[in-house]
């Protein structure tokens, strides 16, 4: 009888484990999918003192959408800000930064691992107006997009084909 006693609490302890990390998995990668972070950040006029490229965000595939704008303004102060915004939406996800790329049109994530990128950060949010700071030492030449990028699982979300 101690016998029995002694396989079932191992099995019991054996599956609650695994449907432990099991559970946790599955709300850590599946939760973004009905889970929205929506960000409203305004845009002062100093900071959009002129448009030096504008873009609209587009679905890689089915699984992986996006939409809205992503536009580079020169502030009057000389600093860069990339803004995403007009009803921006992206499909959320685990790990989102958001890349500004030297590819004219990056398409998966080969072409996005193969060039040159500016880091701008973390995803505020992936739904709603947000802005995202320049580096001053940032080289944007030959920036042609801006890559919704996953960076945990190397994956495009979402890219925005930039012209001037």
């Amino acid at each position: 009888m101690q016998g029995n006693f002694r396989k079932f609490f191992v099995v019991a302890i054996v599956a609650g484990l695994i449907g432990f990390v099991a559970g946790n998995a599955f709300w850590y990668l599946a939760s973004p999918l009905w889970i929205d972070v929506e960000v409203s950040e305004a845009v002062s006029a100093a900071q959009i003192e002129a448009t030096l490229a504008s873009g609209t965000f587009t679905d890689v595939d089915r699984l992986h959408r996006g939409q809205g704008s992503a536009t580079i303004f020169q502030g009057a102060d000389g600093g860069r800000l990339l803004r995403l915004a007009d009803e921006f939406q992206v499909t959320n996800g685990p790990d989102l930064w958001v890349w500004l790329v030297k590819h004219p049109n990056p398409e998966n994530a080969a072409d996005v691992r193969g060039a040159e990128y500016v880091d701008l950060g973390r995803l505020k949010g992936n739904v709603g107006d947000q802005n995202y700071e320049i580096p001053a030492d940032a080289d944007l030449a030959g920036v042609g997009a801006v890559v919704v990028w996953c960076k945990q699982f190397s994956v495009v979300f979402s890219t925005a084909v930039l012209a001037p």
